[in-house]
Parts: structure tokens; C-alpha cells; sequence
């Protein structure tokens, strides 16, 4: 009969396996390598995003089980379990990109299900791509017991003609052979070259915002979200990571003390100064809300006005995630941030610490590097996610504009009801200069699964159309897209928004500095419109996609399918 050993960390694990009564639970785990001994240490499930789908996955295994050893280093029971995973980068522009969003839920139901299921005291969860990281913080939030995120890492650059690539670098290039800038073998060399191993993407795309904001957020471990996915720093990461759970576990350090409003604002915080991922905004209002912290687009905005973007980083900048790395990562931004008060140094983190004493001892940037801009020379002096409004966006809708677009676009409407119809018509060369590309019915619920533009948008910077024409959407953005780009369009076309309505040449205005989104038409014509309109029926009956069709809540609240 197993010994209880200190219930007060193993609060879940002493129901699944003290007792006379639980010896069948105990007989099964002997099955699985569990000692006599296991029984009274406190359990952590270990949740893996491994899978060989793509590069930034294919060595979490390997993280997994240097997390194990940390956790068994420090008297716990480490339990890995996995999780599904996509890529976004190899489905983009299919049909099957639709399944990209609907993943965090299915990501964030299945670490829940385990978790809850076998009655893990503590989760430390591995993430590596853009749905499976914020998939995993939902979880983590819905458990409410002591978590940790650990970052997979980001990827090292790939190199053709002594210019550095990465998978943007592709896409482009497909915009460019289209316009015949390039010829067939530059695409093929380009496309050998642009991934080189194993890690997440490899500019300030999704993938290291996410990781970043989740640094901030104080629910990974100082430095996680700078580490090149193969290298002995996240292979130490991943070994603390699992001692560090288990002194959550005694202080009964909860997810719900750390992941608090003033935490959600410092994560908000980092993303603007880094030049981030629009999906930031979508994944911290689904992470805040599983927490029942009260975030919305209108806090985007109200951080925003206060601060400035500094990072030159990819995609409108000029360099990747690895070369932070060598700089000192986002440890030493966070204090130039908590020095000038926009960061709330208070906010307890992973490590038992506050945000500030984590932070007390990190060294500057070196002199003469302009990866990262001073305060009083920002690239741009507020933030680059504009929260728009009008009468084409009543609920919102998201911008990622530097400044290098210019701040203001005027256009005729070039209407399309799917991306690939969009991409035909860009690669074809029938989007002039003065286009507004309009891609509609690709929302949460109209595509289903809000799709990310990549294709078309970056087809737009390879035709060298990137200050001449603008695209708005329903769907969304990948992280590594640039250029004058609006989507989270609510509500969605299908939901009967103003999107649903537009016709070719119709006049559209996007303007960055009164943060309006405006269809140049009268409201009454917008009405007779709108009552002519008939909602397309369901492209999928049933099935995952179905299923998240009904669920599924506007952007403007996160697009979770728990409200």
C-alpha cells in the first residue's frame, strides 16, 4: 500500500494512487516505470508538442526528457504525455490552414484532459509553434495548478548569397519568381537553404512573440523565449524548468497568482516594443480569458499610446531571433521597460521572484548595437498594432503598421470570398497600385478557422506592391507578415459585418492615426445592401471544423470556444 509521502504537493496524485483502494491505479503505473518510491513523490505532467510535422517540433522530444531528468533531479515524478501539433507554414494558403486556429482548442482541450484526468500535481508544458504555445497557456490556466512554459526554441538562419533566410524568405521569393525577378533555380535554392534544422521561425513572427510575451507574462523561466532551439542554454532551461515547478509546488504558486491583469499588461508591453505577431493580440485575449482576467482590444490600445516600438527585427526589420540571442535576448529590453515605469516590476514569476527582482542584475546591451533602439529613438514612438474601428469594423479590427507603410491608405476594393482566389489574382498581376485586396468568409466561424494571409500578403512584397496596395480580412495574419495589412475584421463577413458587402470599387480608407477602418458609402446604401444579403451556407456540416463553426467566439474576444 502506497505511502501518502507530503500531500501538500500532491494534492491531485494522493487521490489517484494512496490507498488500499488504488492499488489497480498503482498496478498500471508499475507497468509504465513507476517505483514504490514514485508514489509519494508529487507528479508533474510533462506535456510535448513533439512531433516530426515540423521543424519547429521535431526536437521537443529531446526537451521532454531533459525536463524529466530536472523534475526526477528534484525528488518529483515527471510524466510526459503529448499533444497534437500543426504547422501553419506547410498548410498556409490550403484548405487545410483552416484546422491552424481550431488546434489551440483541440491543444488546449487535450493538456486539460490528461492532466485532469491522471491527477498530475504541477505541468510544465513544451511548446514550439504558434497555436501549440498559447494552446498550452489556456490549459494552464483552466488547471490552475503550478506550470511552467518552456520555449522550444527558436530556429538558426538558413544562408544563400551571404543573405540570411528563414521560411518568409520563401514566400517572397514566390511573389518574386511570379513577377520574374527571380528564375526556377534561385526559387529552388532559396527553398533548400531558407530551414536549416530544428526551432520556431525565425523573426519576431508568432512563434517568439508568443514566446517572448509569455516570458513577460512571468510563466517561463528568465531567458526561455532567447534560445536557439539546439543549444546547451535550452537544454539547462528545460532541466530548471522541472526543479522549478516542484518549488512551486511547496510555495503553492498558482498560474492564477502570476497570470494577473498587471502581468497580461507587461506581456502586452513586450510585444509592442518588439514589433510583434498580430496573433498576439487574438492568443493573450484567449489566454486571459481562460483565466478570467478581463483583457480586450481596447487594453491593446491603451498600452499602445505609451509604447514605442524599438526592435529591428524581421519581419519589416532587419534581423532574426538569433541574433537577439547573442545580445542578451529580451532580459535586458524588459529593464530599459521597468527603468522608464512600463512595466509592472511587481508581478510575481515562475521563480518565486517579482518581475523586478528577477531582473535587478541583468547587464545592458553592449555598446554599439542597433537591434534594439534607444527610448528617444524608437522606430516608431507608439505601438504597431493599431485597434481599428468604423463602419467596417464595429467590434474592431487589427493593423500591424510601422510606419514604414505610411499611416494612411486610400484604395479602390478588390473583393475576393477565399484567399486562393485572392493569390491567383495578385500572382496573376491584375492587383494594381491603389488595390485594396479584400479577402472575406475566412473569420472564425465563415472560413472556418480564420486563416492566416501569408500567401497573398507575401505575394504582394515579392511583386514589389508592398507600399502600393492594401489587403483586408476576416482572417488573419501570419507573424511574418509586413506590409499595409488590417485583419480580425469583426464582425466577420459571415456574421453578417459590413466586410460581407463590399463591392469592387468600392472606396476604403485605413488610417493608422485616427485608428478607423471606413467603407466610403452611405449608411443607408450599407443597409439596403446589408438586407439583400444572404448568408452563405456552411462550408463543412461536420467534423472538427463544424464543431468550431457553433462554438467559436468573435476575434474581438479571442476566438475561444470555452466562453
Amino acid at each position: 500500500m502506497a505511502n501518502s509521502g507530503d500531500k501538500k504537493t500532491r494534492s491531485f496524485s494522493s487521490l489517484v494512487v494512496d490507498g488500499m483502494e488504488r492499488a489497480p491505479s498503482r498496478a498500471m503505473l508499475h507497468a509504465v516505470g513507476f517505483t514504490n518510491e514514485d508514489f509519494k513523490k508529487p507528479q508533474i505532467g510533462i506535456a510535448s508538442t513533439w512531433s516530426m510535422v515540423t521543424p519547429c517540433n521535431i526536437h521537443i522530444n529531446h526537451l521532454a526528457d531533459d525536463t524529466d531528468k530536472g523534475v526526477d533531479n528534484a525528488n518529483g515524478k515527471a510524466v510526459i504525455f503529448n499533444t497534437i501539433t500543426i504547422s501553419d507554414g506547410i498548410s498556409m494558403g490550403t484548405e487545410g490552414m483552416k484546422y491552424s486556429l481550431v488546434s489551440r482548442e483541440v491543444i488546449a482541450d487535450s493538456i486539460e484532459t490528461v492532466v485532469g484526468c491522471q491527477g498530475f500535481d504541477g505541468v510544465i508544458a513544451i511548446g514550439g509553434c504558434d497555436k501549440n504555445m498559447p494552446g498550452c497557456m489556456i490549459a494552464i490556466s483552466r488547471l490552475d495548478r503550478p506550470a511552467i512554459f518552456v520555449y522550444g526554441g527558436t530556429i538558426l538562419p538558413g544562408c544563400h548569397k551571404n543573405k540570411k533566410l528563414d521560411v518568409v524568405s520563401v514566400f517572397e521569393a514566390v511573389g518574386a519568381r511570379a513577377n520574374n525577378k527571380i528564375d526556377d533555380a534561385e526559387l529552388a535554392a532559396i527553398e533548400e537553404k531558407a530551414i536549416p534544422g530544428a526551432g520556431s521561425c525565425g523573426g519576431m513572427y508568432t512563434a517568439n512573440t508568443m514566446a517572448s510575451a509569455i516570458e513577460a507574462l512571468g510563466m517561463s523561466l528568465p531567458n526561455s523565449s532567447a534560445q536557439a532551439a539546439i543549444s546547451e542554454d535550452k537544454r539547462l532551461d528545460c532541466e530548471r524548468a522541472g526543479t522549478a515547478v516542484l518549488k512551486l509546488l511547496e510555495k503553492n504558486i498558482k498560474p492564477s497568482d502570476i497570470m494577473t491583469k498587471k502581468a497580461f499588461e507587461n506581456a502586452i508591453t513586450i510585444i509592442i516594443a518588439l514589433g510583434g505577431s498580430t496573433n498576439a493580440v487574438l492568443h493573450i485575449i484567449a489566454m486571459a480569458n481562460a483565466g478570467n482576467v478581463d483583457i480586450t482590444l481596447d487594453d491593446f490600445t491603451r498600452i499602445g499610446a505609451n509604447v514605442p516600438m524599438l526592435a529591428d527585427l524581421k519581419p519589416s526589420g532587419r534581423y532574426q531571433m538569433a541574433e537577439l540571442i547573442e545580445i542578451g535576448g529580451i532580459q535586458p529590453l524588459m529593464k530599459i521597460l521597468l527603468d522608464q515605469g512600463l512595466l509592472h516590476g511587481d508581478c510575481l514569476t515562475v521563480t518565486g521572484k517579482t518581475l523586478a527582482e528577477n531582473l535587478a542584475d541583468v547587464p545592458p546591451y553592449p555598446n554599439g548595437q542597433d537591434m534594439i533602439r534607444s527610448l528617444d529613438n524608437p522606430i516608431k514612438k507608439d505601438s504597431h498594432l493599431s485597434i481599428l474601428y468604423g463602419n467596417l469594423a464595429t467590434e474592431g479590427a487589427v493593423a500591424k503598421i510601422t510606419g514604414k507603410e505610411g499611416l494612411v491608405f486610400t484604395g479602390s476594393a478588390k473583393v475576393f470570398d477565399a484567399e486562393e482566389q485572392a493569390l491567383q489574382s495578385i500572382l496573376n498581376g491584375e492587383i494594381v497600385k491603389g488595390d485594396v485586396i479584400v479577402i472575406r468568409y475566412e473569420g472564425p466561424k465563415g472560413g472556418p478557422g480564420m486563416r492566416e494571409m501569408l500567401s497573398p500578403t507575401a505575394a504582394v512584397m515579392g511583386k514589389g506592391l508592398g507600399q502600393e496596395v492594401a489587403l483586408i480580412t476576416d482572417g488573419r495574419f501570419s507573424g511574418g507578415t509586413h506590409g499595409f495589412v488590417v485583419g480580425h475584421i469583426t464582425p466577420e463577413a459571415y456574421a453578417g459585418g459590413t466586410l460581407a458587402i463590399i463591392e469592387n470599387g468600392d472606396k476604403i480608407t485605413i488610417d493608422a492615426e485616427s485608428k478607423e477602418l471606413t467603407l466610403h458609402i452611405s449608411g443607408d446604401i450599407i443597409e439596403q445592401r446589408l438586407q439583400k444579403w444572404q448568408q452563405p451556407k456552411p462550408k463543412y456540416t461536420r467534423g472538427v471544423l463544424a464543431k468550431y463553426a457553433k462554438l467559436v467566439s468573435s476575434a474581438s474576444k479571442g476566438a475561444v470556444t470555452d466562453n
